[in-house]
């Protein structure tokens, strides 16, 4: 080629997902116009890419099939089955570029769009740095199951998640649950793997099935009706909008509902652990002190109850009453729920006779303690102790009691629910006491709000610890005698406790 010659340009043409009537105007120009027009194939030689195009090409044009060497198979190549593609690839790409010198349009065909779960992306990341190139988007598969199903994706601050169903389960698992819609693809073999992780997240009965959509041989349904054995690769999972439709939602189910208590971590939505997101997301009723449920975004369908701090009692038996009419109630708790928090007081009302047959089920959630651990360095690395300084269920002395025993074992503590504007003592009566045990020097990890607006982590000596400066939302982790507050070389500071202890 010499250097006033010009090279041809690249088209990475989408196609949309099988009927030819849904090529978009520009793709169908480009195709009739191609000099040269490429299409991957498996190695039985057919392309769906070329029969949908077809009717766009004109006599005249070359033809590039690009045969896959493998597909699932296995392979003796050095590199793997990543290897053998990633050689294909590079070839393929050759072939390309040597019509793209040559002053030849090229035009890659590909299913849907071409830059989403497409082939010709592989020829982008190879030539479009070189020549001029323009794609041309298509209708994913995606937008074509949902318009055979007739039914929204998304609506109002719903989120769309695409998953393949190449993952392992337990990742799948956790996508969907904690999805609000979601399109699993690539189904065909993993559709078994695809079915158990939409019922180990719960979401089985809400997913529907969608193959070849807009082609020959369309087929739709409820996902849970579908045969494995029939399911091939061109085949996706839809788990529709779940903002009610614009008739009247059905009146829960007579008898049992569930229960779910939830820990939302000790902030926002980042601290939230998929399994709670989906758990959060399947609920028709969401109980729980204010503050927490304002947390949790607003689904539409969903109804909100919220009450005082100081009523969990009441609270733990109007969620289970909901049960018992049908609902599925999300009990919301901050941290873990089972730390100082709601698991306890839902059990203890679900243990009476008349809960008894009411589903009850814990969602695990991060802890302050450990949320606090994390922003100061490692302070919970070796044994350690948690323990509430409120007395408001029960005794002072019963806290003094533990904090002394604590302190004699040499454990680190992590105090939860250290002061208040009723409870001012408390901190006070607790360094001293533990300055009976522990170098006025010992660390003191002082995390207010963590993962909230007004975070604020610091470190002080136990003998300068002042309670002035704690409240309900702050929690204190005291070291042992081997804990260590370093100066680093970056100006921070990080507190960390040895997992070896000394031997006496």
């Amino acid at each position: 080629m010499t250097d006033t010659q010009q090279t041809g340009r690249l088209y990475g043409v989408g196609l949309g997902p099988g009927d030819p009537s849904l090529v978009t105007v520009r793709a169908a120009e480009l195709i009739g116009k191609a000099d040269v027009v490429a299409y991957h194939s498996a190695r039985h030689g057919r392309s769906i890419a070329r029969s949908i195009a077809e009717r766009y090409l004109t006599d005249g044009q070359i033809e590039e099939k690009l045969v896959y060497p493998l597909t699932v198979e296995t392979t003796d190549h050095p590199g793997g089955y990543r290897g053998a593609l990633d050689d294909f690839y590079e070839e393929a790409a050759d072939r390309l570029a040597a019509h793209l010198d040559a002053g030849r349009s090229v035009v890659v065909l590909a299913e849907g769009d071409p830059l989403f779960y497409g082939s010709y992306q592989h020829m982008h990341k190879r030539l479009a740095h070189r020549y001029p190139t323009e794609v041309v988007p298509g209708v994913t598969s995606v937008s074509a199951a949902a318009a055979r199903l007739g039914q929204p994706l998304t609506e109002a601050e719903e989120t769309l998640t695409v998953i393949p169903g190449t993952l392992p389960e337990e990742e799948l698992t956790a996508r969907i649950a904690s999805a609000d819609s979601a399109v699993i693809m690539k189904l065909g073999r993993t559709f078994p793997t695809v079915r158990r992780a939409l019922e180990r997240a719960g979401r089985l009965a809400d997913a529907q099935y969608v193959e070849r959509a807009f082609m020959a041989g369309e087929r739709t349904g409820p996902l849970a009706d579908v045969d494995a054995g029939t399911v091939p690769y061109f085949s996706v999972a839809v788990l529709p909008s779940k903002v009610a439709p614009l008739e009247r939602p059905a009146p829960p189910a007579e008898g049992p509902g569930s229960v779910t208590v939830i820990g939302t971590g000790p902030a926002g939505p980042l601290w939230l652990t998929p399994e709670a997101r989906g758990a959060l997301a399947a609920a028709t009723d969401l109980v729980g002190y204010t503050t927490y449920l304002d947390r949790v975004p607003a689904r539409p369908g969903q109804q909100r109850h919220g009450s005082d701090n100081k009523v969990e009692s009441e609270r733990a038996e109007f969620a289970l009453d909901l049960a018992r009419r049908g609902h599925h109630v999300a009990v919301v708790s901050s941290g873990d729920p089972g730390v100082f928090a709601m698991a306890t007081a839902v059990l203890e009302v679900a243990c009476e006779d008349a809960y008894r047959d009411v589903p009850v089920r814990i969602v695990p959630g991060m802890t302050a303690a450990h949320a606090a651990a994390s922003r100061a360095g490692a302070p919970l690395g070796h044994d350690y102790a948690v323990v509430s300084l409120s007395d408001r269920l029960k005794p002072w002395e019963v806290v003094a009691k533990r904090l002394r025993a604590a302190a004699e074992a040499d454990l680190v503590l992590a105090l939860y629910n250290p002061g208040s504007q009723s409870r001012t003592t408390q901190v006070g009566l607790a360094r001293d006491l533990l300055l009976e045990y522990r170098a006025p020097g010992t660390p003191v990890v002082m995390a207010r709000d963590v993962g909230g607006p007004t975070e604020r982590v610091r470190t002080v000596r136990l003998a300068d610890l002042d309670p002035a400066e704690v409240d309900m939302r702050t929690i204190l982790l005291i070291g042992s005698s081997q804990t260590r507050a370093v100066e680093r070389g970056n100006g921070t500071q990080v507190v960390w406790t040895p997992r070896r202890y000394p031997e006496a």
